[in-house]
């Protein structure tokens, strides 16, 4: 009897790592086919060998609800016609988007590449706005880390990778798998919430997309 009862408790102990292994595997989106992706300003096409390009200034959403992504990417130089942000500054830069519900509420996390290599966090909050046309560059709250350091500057055409960990309120940030921002979110980051996504400015990317 003793033998049936450690013989089944090992079964449902292993039933319960394959569920949880094939849940993990579901819930993974590793470089989502174009239809997965809902392009919501600029273009994003995929190249032969299977990378997203990103060609000038674009925003992305996946259909994923993600607290981890990742962008594995190679720069290829300015945009061919740069176009100014709502400020006015003409930024080069590519990131990620987290709890993405809109233009107007979502994460971000940025890898400015010029005019200086720097990562920046920031949480646009504009509560029962929904368009940019609404919002514009209003709502933005600019996240003062715990922990930075600096980040060695973009060269072109060299594999980079951009990861971000939400954990609760605690978020960090990985350049090359190196540790180089960590902070607490605002309140106001989940006063909404939405899928996972992406955001260039003023540049030319190859790239791969993971969420999970």
């Amino acid at each position: 009897e003793i033998v049936r009862i450690a013989r089944d408790t090992t079964l449902l102990l292993c039933a319960a790592v394959w569920l949880a292994a094939c849940g993990h595997s579901a819930a993974r989106r590793a470089n989502p086919a174009l239809s997965e992706l809902h392009v919501t300003s600029g273009t994003l096409t995929r190249a032969a060998d299977g990378t997203l390009q990103i060609r000038s200034s674009m925003r992305a959403e996946s259909e994923l609800k993600a607290d981890r992504v990742k962008l594995e990417l190679a720069y290829l130089g300015a945009a061919d016609t740069p176009q100014p942000l709502a400020s006015g500054e003409i930024r080069r830069q590519i990131g990620i988007k987290l709890r993405a519900r809109d233009s107007c509420n979502v994460v971000y996390v940025m890898w400015q590449i010029e005019p200086r290599s720097a990562i920046e966090v920031s949480v646009k909050s504009n509560p029962g706005l929904h368009t940019h046309v609404e919002c514009g560059d209003r709502g933005y709250q600019f996240i003062r880390p715990e922990l930075a350091v600096d980040v060695p500057a973009i060269t072109l055409r060299v594999q980079r990778s951009l990861a971000a960990r939400l954990q609760g309120r605690q978020l960090e940030v990985f350049v090359d798998r190196t540790l180089v921002w960590r902070g607490a979110l605002p309140a106001s980051a989940f006063d909404f919430d939405g899928p996972a996504g992406l955001r260039a400015d003023n540049g030319r990317f190859n790239l791969r997309f993971v969420a999970e």
